[in-house]
């Protein structure tokens, strides 16, 4: 069996990356003013014009000019970065939070392109494609065994809104091959997951970033589980990484009274701007839960930081990533951009959360291991806490600045045998595609069981040996055994999502997620 790229995501016919952003773009009146003012400053144009013309070998002089502007960025804070061009339409679709494709989720199985399921209500859905189909040619455009870069088939995929494209597609469960024409348009990438009920009362809301559309995904959601009966809302920002800062005002608005404080900027001429809550909030009794980890950051903070200060609700978790920095998105001419730090927030309490970066290396991004050795991922009190850096919420409790937002509920990361890295592994592309395998053997079969009965086909069946024998074969060798009760219940919930609602493979994760436990038990 060949596997191309194990570990890269479902995709939803588009690569989408949204780093530890936030801030806003310079508008064109803005990035004028910034050019002209330093127009004189010419020697680095003055010493690639030199050795463009005069080099003795021929080079690209573009490449000279990115390797220059990241070593000047590189002297800065680490969240001041240059986005080249390749990378820079993929950021932005995932920031505005829709693309023009064609709407299936898709993945190269035995070099041929597979579709695991279209999007619903999506061109290809509307056109009649289905989960297990084989996407043969575009136009006249063969994509089976040519060995296609997902970034290629995405490009192929993509295209102008209303534009067509002729798809030839195999049917493996009729054994059929047919031609349809599928017009593509606007595919929305929801940065609101999910948002429904987790008991009678408690609604439960899924944010994976803070994008352009994300405060309407939100408000939809909570205006739905408001009328469902929710008087108590989990905010689940756990492992998201920030965005725009005005979606998160806008989110927290929602939640605090008329005029608190929801965060400060400040820049470095020392001009330092407000944000206060207005009375539009449609949530501002309800009980309010923030869940929170150490992949938390940047837009997250700065919700969970003005619920916590203004004491509107309860922050539950591990200490969240620490960015208290700004950015500004600056085009820079060539389709491409840079982002630059322009100031710092302060929760409404006064603090800065921003951790230390002297060492802006890899370590800073990937400080779980520092965390791990020194056991803060595992208790409570270890948790360095500097005394200097106390700051009081709005009815007195001791809050600390310096290094991100600290829960008021402390959730451990799971240690026995592994847990939790099981959870995040189970959750991954390759569980994805080992189901979706699993059910292209047999998809009429599946498509005969009914959603009640699809548990005990899991639990029954040898589906658990099948997989330890997959990821053997995929270079992967882990001891799954004394974990098999978790591993079948995360196979059972990849099964229904691919063959059922979403609506109900939250239901099956949220039932052996320890933070939504921990809250629904008090």
């Amino acid at each position: 069996m060949k596997m191309n790229k194990v570990y890269f995501p479902i995709v939803i016919a588009v690569a989408v990356a949204a780093g530890l952003l936030l801030g806003s773009k310079l508008n064109p009146s803005t990035e004028n003013a910034f050019l002209s003012k330093n127009a004189n400053k010419n020697k680095l144009n003055k010493l690639i014009d030199f050795i463009e013309r005069e080099y003795v070998d021929s080079l690209n002089t573009d490449s000279i000019v990115d390797l220059t502007v990241n070593g000047i960025l590189e002297k800065l804070d680490p969240h001041s970065v240059y986005i080249p061009k390749s990378e820079l339409e993929a950021v932005e679709q995932s920031m505005r939070g829709d693309f023009v494709g064609i709407g299936v989720n898709f993945y190269m199985y035995n070099d041929s392109l597979a579709v695991i399921k279209p999007i619903a209500n999506g061109p290809s859905e509307k056109a009649g494609l289905k989960s297990g189909d084989r996407i043969l040619f575009a136009d006249k455009l063969q994509l089976y065994n040519k060995k296609l870069e997902t970034d290629t088939l995405f490009s192929i995929l993509k295209g102008e809104q209303g534009s067509n494209v002729k798809l030839t597609v195999y049917r493996k469960s009729e054994k059929k091959k047919f031609a349809v024409n599928v017009t593509r348009d606007i595919i929305p990438i929801k940065s609101v997951d999910v948002a429904q009920m987790v008991d009678k009362t408690t609604g439960y809301i899924k944010i994976n970033r803070f994008a352009e559309k994300t405060y309407d995904e939100f408000l939809s959601g909570l205006t739905q589980l408001k009328n469902e009966g929710a008087n108590h809302i989990i905010i689940d920002v756990r492992d998201n990484g920030g965005g725009y800062l005005e979606s998160a005002v806008a989110i927290a608005d929602e939640f605090l009274k008329n005029k608190e404080l929801i965060v400060k900027t400040k820049n470095k001429k020392g001009k330092i701007d407000t944000t206060f809550a207005t009375e539009k909030g449609i949530f501002e009794n309800g009980k309010v839960t923030i869940l929170i980890n150490e992949n938390s950051a940047s837009a997250s903070e700065i919700l969970a930081g003005a619920i916590q200060d203004n004491d509107r609700g309860t922050i539950v978790g591990r200490r969240s990533f620490g960015k208290g920095l700004v950015q500004r998105e600056m085009p820079l001419g060539d389709g491409s951009a840079v982002r630059l730090t322009v100031a710092r927030y302060y929760t409404p309490s006064g603090r800065s959360i921003q951790k230390p970066y002297e060492d802006k290396a890899e370590n800073y991004f990937n400080e779980f291991e520092k965390r791990f050795e020194s056991g803060e991922l595992y208790e409570q009190d270890k948790t360095k806490i500097a005394d200097s850096l106390k700051f009081k919420t709005k009815k007195g409790r001791t809050v600390y600045g310096g290094g991100g937002i600290i829960p008021d509920v402390f959730v451990p990361f799971e240690s026995k045998h592994g847990e939790e890295s099981t959870t995040l592994f189970m959750q991954s592309g390759l569980v994805n595609y080992f189901v979706f395998e699993q059910l292209d053997k047999n998809r009429k079969k599946f498509e005969q069981i009914s959603i009640d009965s699809l548990e005990k086909e899991i639990r029954l069946g040898n589906y658990f040996n099948n997989f330890k024998e997959y990821l053997a074969k995929s270079g992967l060798l882990f001891n799954l055994d004394s974990q098999k009760d978790k591993v079948l219940h995360y196979l059972h919930a990849e099964f229904v999502h691919q063959l059922f609602d979403e609506k109900y493979y939250y239901q099956l994760i949220l039932k052996k997620d320890n933070m939504v436990n921990k809250v629904l038990s008090k």
